[in-house]
């Protein structure tokens, strides 16, 4: 869901647009023109804003450079009367998304338009939350830990790829930023990119890069993530998501150390330190068809699995500690602290979804507490009418048989418990999940779910 605002100075237009965007479950507002749409800009944040170009008092070229310079993370898409395509191009040079010609005749290009625009704005997002937040510290001190962080130092001052395993939340992203700084490359750049996050062609862009022109949008040479890692690490989270061809493409890299960007035909040569992540079972993945046998064993050139939060307990209470001062910094309760009991009941669980779980449940504790000492009653349990699974998914590090009749209908019962849980936010209830929101969508379209 994102939320977009529509500006044009026809009344049937703007009510046109905002119906065919609210369906496809966007929170759509309206104005009338440039200077209401600034009003509205400077009241609330918007993912994407889609405005005419001929309106009174503002047009939509004036309100194009007032909104880049104030609100720079906003998606511009300019309407444009026919034979109105050569503003249209000079709009896109001043960095408008892209751009669609009045009739919109096609409310499925209107809306696939707008889906990669927000795409957009969350992967500036996450680039930008990522460049600012610290890089998070590793909390080992289980047994369990102590010989897989011996490997990993081991590892770490190797160029040899790394591939790291577990379930969802056990710290696979903290592990490749500790590999990362324990290297030769430590004063490179780590680059990730989740492979679950972005649609495919999307994902391609992200990875390669593109060339002027490759595809609607492409209004100039962009250098890809790949490229930008050069010197540095790359970092693959949640690389059993990804489709056949950029498979193929990837492996290429991985062996040559050469591409092409999107559109183009220029070799771009990189160095680059490679680590995976997963928390599917890839070896499953080739025998089924679905992952390529010969990137599987240029990944798993030395494969490291994180065990679960419940086999090692001596970690929840350190991991708690850390959480919780970040959490209550964050909600503006800082000093919060653990009672006894609290802790007890901390070290007690099996975490099913492990670290990630645990920082929710304390998130929850934090509101949930009356003053600065969090109690086992603001532990609590979980809400009425919502429960974790009990089993794991066949392709899913750790599984094991489960007790429900089906798989399938566990999974569709738990996607549909965490969609309500958070009043139909997807991207939340991926989250909580532990997959792609790509993915939720996959499966709400396949289990028939709203």
């Amino acid at each position: 869901m994102a939320r977009v605002l529509v500006v044009d100075d026809e009344e049937d237009i703007r009510d046109f647009l905002a119906d065919a965007l609210e369906v496809a479950g966007h929170v759509v507002e309206e104005a009338s023109d440039g200077k209401a749409a600034l009003s509205r800009l400077a009241r609330r944040s918007f993912h994407v804003m889609l405005t005419d170009l001929s309106m009174p008092r503002m047009d939509g070229m004036a309100l194009l450079r007032a909104a880049r310079e104030e609100h720079p993370d906003l998606e511009v898409i300019m309407l444009t009367a026919h034979g109105s395509v050569g503003h249209a191009v000079e709009a896109m040079k001043l960095g408008a998304f892209d751009y669609l010609q009045k009739p919109v005749g096609s409310l499925a290009e209107l809306r696939q338009i707008v889906a990669r625009a927000v795409e957009r704005h969350q992967l500036k997002a996450r680039i930008e939350a990522d460049a600012e937040a610290p890089a998070p510290r590793l909390t080992w001190g289980a047994p369990a830990m102590l010989p897989i962080v011996r490997q990993l130092r081991k590892v770490a001052v190797t160029e040899s790829t790394v591939l790291v395993l577990g379930e969802s939340g056990t710290g696979k992203e903290v592990t490749a930023r500790a590999v990362h700084r324990w290297s030769r490359r430590a004063e490179g750049p780590f680059v990730a990119i989740n492979c679950a996050a972005l649609s495919e062609s999307l994902l391609e862009s992200e990875l390669f890069g593109h060339e002027r022109g490759a595809f609607t949008g492409a209004v100039g040479r962009r250098r890809g993530r790949i490229e930008l890692a050069d010197g540095g690490t790359f970092f693959l989270d949640e690389v059993g998501e990804l489709k056949p061809d950029l498979q193929a493409k990837l492996l290429r890299v991985l062996q040559e150390r050469r591409f092409e960007r999107v559109g183009g035909n220029q070799t771009v040569e990189v160095n680059v330190r490679w680590i995976a992540a997963t928390n599917r079972d890839l070896g499953t993945m080739v025998s089924e068809g679905t992952f390529r046998e010969d990137l599987y064993y240029r990944l798993a050139v030395f494969p490291v699995v994180l065990p679960p939060l419940r086999e090692r307990r001596e970690d929840v209470l350190p991991l708690a500690e850390t959480l919780l001062r970040r959490v209550g910094t964050e909600m503006g309760r800082p000093g919060m602290r653990l009672s006894t009991g609290a802790q007890q009941d901390l070290v007690q669980r099996d975490w099913k979804g492990n670290v990630r779980e645990l920082a929710n449940a304390l998130e929850r504790a934090t509101i949930l507490a009356d003053g600065t000492t969090i109690t086992a009653a603001d532990l609590g349990g979980l809400p009425p009418g919502f429960t974790v699974p009990t089993t794991r998914s066949s392709t899913t590090l750790g599984a094991h048989p489960g007790a429900l009749p089906t798989l399938e209908q566990a999974e569709r019962d738990l996607i549909d418990q965490a969609l309500r849980r958070v009043d139909g936010n997807r991207k939340q209830a991926a989250n909580m999940l532990g997959i792609g929101v790509r993915t939720l969508y996959d499966k709400l379209k396949k289990y028939e779910l709203s």
